[in-house]
């Protein structure tokens, strides 16, 4: 963990990104790691990243997921946070996916389920919930076609459908929105949605249109931008959200901003960049559960307690917002909830830049290590279509097209070579 942290460190100097307000490099060693557990999805998106040849191949073997989540920890230490995703990976066998859920948490990995929710039921959730899942990111936009939805504003009654399939369950939920010119006017919209909803919601997600996998739609909008994204988002906040105080990685690449809700009103928390810059440095080693806001909170004021180097900082910066915030803490009865922005500035295939992906905070585990997202979209086949070997089948090759394994000699070409980048 310590030496991942120190390589990461290095990468964001390398790439100039390194700052004070840098958390890769410094708290993480990386954002998160993408295990990718089928390639077969129950919907077609118009901007899906997967390739033509991804509803072709089979599901790895449970036991190269195996070796993956051990590859993961190997690389990034305990407390890494893994998104378990495909293509959807509920449509594993249930028991897969829940073994698969309680081998990340005994690797003490964080694991988040990916989903398009059609297939998340409650029971579903509870069942992973009790496995040991920590997150769960449900992905709901217009580039996915649901039948009888015209707009975004519309699709609200499934995101609706599916905050009560969460709700009560302890759990952290987000939602994932595919941000292009057919919804883009319709941000501020959605953003007031997760507002009226952030008593179970906790962080909303926007990825921006990218030119890359098997979707129809290709060149993105020149007018959705990360700045642009910036004010849509403020419009639907009522209020400014600060996207520069907190670094995750390659600026041009993420931007994350943390508001209060309380009494139907916004409050940005990252107004204070330079006490966030010293907060980020000496809470690098505290662990807090998403899951649970409200041992976030105590364990938060335990360490203020403990550390009074920083106390007087931070008891000045929370009184100034208490005091900002009075009006609407009488009005809500004292009932605040968190609710945060990202965004994520996926790169064409055709246009990756050698400083982003080299200062990438959001990584694939490969059968033969970890790669840069936009890069593992842009060659996603190499990858995908790669025979599997494993010390359990020894003299054995899977192939991922047949799901089969051969009792064949294992050739050089893929006992030793790896897809050349």
């Amino acid at each position: 963990g310590g030496g991942a942290t120190a390589r990461a460190r290095t990468r964001m100097v390398e790439a100039g990104v390194w700052a004070d307000n840098q958390v890769l490099g410094r708290r993480y060693p990386i954002g998160c790691v993408s295990l990718e557990i089928t390639q077969r999805c129950n919907l077609d998106c118009t901007l899906c990243y997967l390739s033509e040849h991804s509803e072709s191949t089979k599901d790895i073997p449970l036991g190269e997921v195996y070796r993956r989540i051990e590859m993961i920890r190997l690389h990034y230490g305990a407390g890494t946070d893994v998104q378990i995703s495909g293509g959807d990976p509920t449509l594993r066998k249930k028991d897969e996916l829940l073994a698969i859920i309680r081998k990340i948490r005994e690797k003490g990995l964080r694991p988040t389920l990916m989903t398009n929710g059609i297939l998340a039921t409650r029971e579903l959730i509870l069942a992973m919930t009790e496995a040991g899942l920590n997150d769960i990111a449900f992905h709901v936009d217009l580039t996915q076609e649901r039948k009888g939805y015209a707009t975004e504003v519309q699709l609200n009654e499934v995101r609706k459908k599916y905050i009560e399939r969460a709700r009560g369950i302890p759990i952290a939920v987000i939602f994932n929105t595919t941000v292009y010119d057919g919804n883009f006017r319709e941000v501020p919209e959605l953003v007031k949605f997760f507002r009226e909803n952030c008593d179970v919601v906790g962080m909303c997600s926007f990825q921006l249109q990218a030119e890359t996998g098997r979707g129809v739609l290709r060149k993105r909008a020149e007018v959705i931008t990360l700045d642009t994204m910036v004010e849509k988002i403020e419009a639907g906040a009522g209020a400014k959200v600060s996207f520069e105080t907190v670094r995750i990685g390659h600026p041009s690449c993420h931007r994350y901003g943390l508001t209060l809700q309380a009494a139907g009103k916004s409050f940005d928390l990252f107004d204070n960049t330079e006490f966030f810059s010293l907060l980020i440095e000496k809470t690098k080693t505290l662990e807090l559960d998403r899951a649970r806001p409200a041992r976030a909170v105590v364990a938060m004021l335990k360490w203020f307690a403990s550390n009074p180097s920083i106390f007087l900082p931070g008891f000045k910066f929370f009184a100034k917002h208490l005091w900002r915030m009075k009006g609407a803490l009488l009005q809500s009865q004292g009932k605040v909830h968190k609710l945060s922005f990202f965004m994520q500035n996926f790169m064409d295939a055709s246009g990756l830049e050698k400083d982003r992906v080299h200062a990438c905070s959001f990584m694939v585990m490969t059968g033969e290590g970890p790669m840069s997202m936009c890069l593992h979209n842009a060659k996603r086949d190499e990858f995908i279509l790669k025979p599997v070997t494993l010390e359990s089948e020894p003299g054995k090759v899977w192939s991922p097209l047949t799901g089969k394994w051969t009792g064949e000699a294992v050739p050089e070409s893929v006992r030793e070579s790896s897809p050349q980048i």
